[in-house]
């Protein structure tokens, strides 16, 4: 099947424009299907492939430029990954973290990233983790750049005091002590206690 999209796509500030020519050229090399769909929670994006199907990668339409091209150039390792290793390797292995690490090699500069983000960037790029809210220095640096004011009345769960109540989940929880990466939390209902990654975004009660 012949490629259909054209270069101007990624004109329209989904991305650095400083990328561009690269993201086409992957989307010319690995041969799949592109789409911006509208926000879903569970996800930032997308790859997929079925049987004798093209492979097809979606990508979140509220994500800044910086969050939106690591996510595109997160499933386009995916891509690779597939059209590389036909015995189809772990969906985050050491394949898919080599590829997703080779991949961002040539936009980690300042041309394309603020210095927060490509300072957070060089270090997730190192040993990629299967989410990029997994990694809390990049995570917060990205959230710096939001087109949206998408968490309004919420908060990062590490920058709220102790004893302050949140939802998180459908459920309401009082912040305890902030323990390295995790914060502990107590369910107001079950008093259960809880340990919650400190870079959580939270509902703030």
């Amino acid at each position: 099947m012949q490629n259909t999209m054209t270069q101007p796509l990624f004109l329209s500030g989904y991305i650095p424009s400083e990328a561009t020519g690269y993201c086409f050229r992957l989307w010319e090399k690995w041969l799949f299907d592109f789409k911006i769909v509208k926000p879903r929670k569970s996800r930032l994006g997308d790859f997929r492939v079925g049987p004798g199907k093209r492979p097809a990668i979606t990508v979140n339409s509220d994500l800044n430029p910086y969050g939106f091209l690591i996510t595109y150039l997160h499933e386009v390792a995916h891509c690779v990954v597939f059209r590389t290793y036909p015995k189809n390797p772990a969906p985050h292995g050491k394949e898919w973290k080599q590829a997703f690490s080779d991949l961002l090699q040539p936009v980690l500069t300042s041309a394309v990233f603020p210095e927060n983000v490509l300072h957070a960037l060089k270090r997730y790029a190192v040993n990629p983790k299967a989410s990029t809210g997994a990694d809390a220095a990049l995570f917060l640096a990205l959230q710096e750049y939001d087109r949206e004011v998408k968490h309004e009345g919420k908060e990062v769960l590490f920058r709220l005091s102790e004893g302050a109540s949140f939802r998180f989940k459908n459920r309401v929880f009082l912040r305890a002590e902030l323990r390295r990466t995790r914060v502990l939390c107590i369910d107001q209902k079950t008093r259960r206690k809880y340990t919650l990654p400190s870079h959580a975004l939270v509902e703030i009660c």
